[in-house]
């Protein structure tokens, strides 16, 4: 992992918000995690993901909790290398899904979930029993466990098209987004995962070695989905986000606006394994995904706002972003009030 893969401060504290009983014990961890403590009160202060994961580990043995102490039954040290071997026993990440998220339902008693495939979509939902929504932190922290098994079970990463929660947006989200997905949704009536169901098919043909090795790293190599914000690429893209698509730069023109050659340009792109195009795409789907789950507006305007020339191949590029049809992406998301 690369130590320009940062996490914010605040995610430190909310970490130790449950995971430590007392000021005096707080400081012992973050002095054992190497962990200044005078940036706990510097709200935009960074530690490097490799000395996150490193507090992660020490909470987890200082409480014999793999989940911080976030609900009534302890999730005790062992939890998440049961859960993989339990699930690389099966045969698909379909299946071993299955058998990880029942075993999280069993041990912990707030967050039952369920895997539900919908032709081309598939949800993980959370059947939280309390009517009362837990912190977002809890949430995350919940999905950083779950995305991260199912990706390694997969051979590859697990796109996410939207996550929505039962609680209210927390002051801080950047890293959330940068993780996860852009498309977080909040005050929804369920928390759920939404991402393409092709993965669920995919064999899982992972050894006791691999296992050995995931564990050794984690939850290092889980965190290592967070990327700089200050990144060359998260500059783009929140440029680009700001801008109708059809005024989209070409490479030319954007490399002279940073003031750097196109060649430049590419090559620092490349180094944070970008491309320009791979920048663009990925904007028009957040801003599609987003627009979607907005009920009026049409697909023509959706077709406009991001620039393509027709409804027929703004259908062929979301299907080749997330695996599904607009349409399709549309009724599950509109319909979820109706299944409540």
């Amino acid at each position: 992992m690369s130590e320009k893969d940062t996490i914010s401060i605040r995610l430190v504290c909310e970490a130790l918000l449950q995971g430590c009983a007392d000021e005096a014990a707080c400081a012992q961890v973050l002095h054992k995690a190497g962990i200044d403590a005078k940036l706990l009160t510097e709200p935009s202060a960074r530690v490097p993901a490799t000395t996150y994961a490193r507090l992660w580990r020490l909470l987890a043995r200082r409480t014999d909790d793999e989940f911080f102490g976030m609900d009534p039954r302890k999730l005790k040290s062992g939890s998440l290398a049961f859960l993989c071997r339990a699930a690389m026993a099966q045969p698909t990440v379909a299946t071993g899904l299955e058998t990880g998220l029942g075993f999280l339902s069993l041990m912990l008693e707030q967050l039952p979930a369920q895997l539900v495939r919908q032709q081309s979509l598939a949800e993980i939902v959370l059947l939280e029993p309390e009517p009362e929504p837990r912190r977002a932190f809890t949430y995350f922290t919940y999905w950083m466990i779950v995305h991260g098994v199912a990706c390694w079970l997969a051979g590859r990463r697990i796109p996410i098209l939207a996550i929505e929660l039962r609680c209210s947006a927390p002051d801080f989200c950047d890293d959330y987004r940068v993780m996860f997905s852009d498309n977080l949704r909040f005050d929804r009536p369920r928390t759920r995962m939404i991402f393409s169901a092709d993965c669920l098919d995919l064999p899982i043909k992972r050894s006791a070695e691999e296992l050995k090795r995931f564990l050794a790293h984690a939850p290092a190599n889980i965190l290592v989905k967070y990327r700089d914000p200050d990144s060359l690429a998260t500059r783009i893209k929140h440029d680009l986000r700001h801008m109708p698509p059809d005024t989209w730069p070409e490479t030319e023109r954007l490399a002279a606006s940073l003031c750097i050659s196109a060649s430049t340009l590419r090559r620092r792109l490349a180094e944070e394994g970008q491309t320009y195009q791979g920048l663009k795409d990925s904007v028009r789907k957040e801003l599609a995904i987003v627009w979607l789950a907005e009920a009026h507006i049409s697909f023509a305007e959706i077709t406009e706002r991001l620039g393509f020339a027709d409804t027929s191949s703004f259908y062929k590029a979301f299907r080749k972003w997330s695996g599904s049809n607009p349409g399709h992406y549309r009724s599950l998301i509109l319909n979820e009030v109706a299944r409540v």
